[in-house]
């Protein structure tokens, strides 16, 4: 590195001032202290509160990360949705397990899952497909997601000639649409405090249901 050119951030700092995390006042299962994070999130992060790093690997190791959008969980785990031919369905379909991670700057929290993802029922995401607007339907069918383009003209001319196609705004799902799920078996939930002395309380899935335990910052 030529360090005459280099960019200086080692002063590029705030101070966290959360409140306490407190072990024994968190809830049993981390799903539901998911829920109540999340909801405090909408609050003070109304346009990106489920915005999340989807972090995947190569069988080889290599890791890659992007943000997607949760759009749903309950106590099974965490979905989204997505194109299966993207690079992460690729890596999903041969290296099945995954990471997540919401950071939410406003609050000084951050979340972060981990587990196994499953496809979910063809149904399902088919279902989620024609709730969507329909000019992301017309851009997800248009759209082979990770492919090489030579232009984005021709992106936007198959979007016209679908329009053409299905005037009615009725496009059928593309067959490789599809809906996954993560099924967690680790949650770490990260609160900023005060000289770095931050709070981490994990969650770790074992034989005897979810067990909590404090990490050092």
């Amino acid at each position: 590195m030529n360090h005459s050119s280099e960019k200086n951030l080692r002063e590029a700092r705030r101070e966290y001032k959360g409140e306490a995390l407190r072990k024994q006042s968190m809830a049993d299962d981390p799903i539901s202290e998911f829920a109540d994070w999340l909801e405090l999130a909408e609050h003070y992060h109304p346009l990106d509160s489920t915005a999340m790093v989807l972090a995947t690997a190569t069988p080889d190791g290599q890791p890659s990360a992007r943000t997607v959008l949760l759009k749903h969980f309950d106590q099974h785990g965490l979905c989204w949705y997505s194109n299966s031919g993207s690079e992460k369905g690729a890596h999903l379909a041969v290296n099945p397990r995954a990471a997540l991670h919401f950071y939410w700057s406003a609050m000084s929290r951050q979340i972060r899952v981990s587990g196994r993802v499953e496809k979910l029922p063809r149904a399902i995401a088919e279902e989620y497909f024609h709730s969507r607007p329909e000019g992301s339907r017309y851009s997800a069918v248009a759209s082979r997601q990770s492919s090489v383009v030579n232009t984005r003209e021709q992106l936007e001319t198959e979007v016209e000639n679908l329009k053409r196609r299905f005037s009615d705004g009725n496009l059928p799902c593309p067959d490789d649409w599809c809906g996954y799920c993560l099924r967690p078996d680790r949650f770490e939930f990260w609160q900023g405090r005060e000289n770095r002395l931050h709070d981490r309380i994990v969650y770790i899935d074992g034989d005897d249901g979810w067990q909590k335990q404090r990490l050092a910052p």
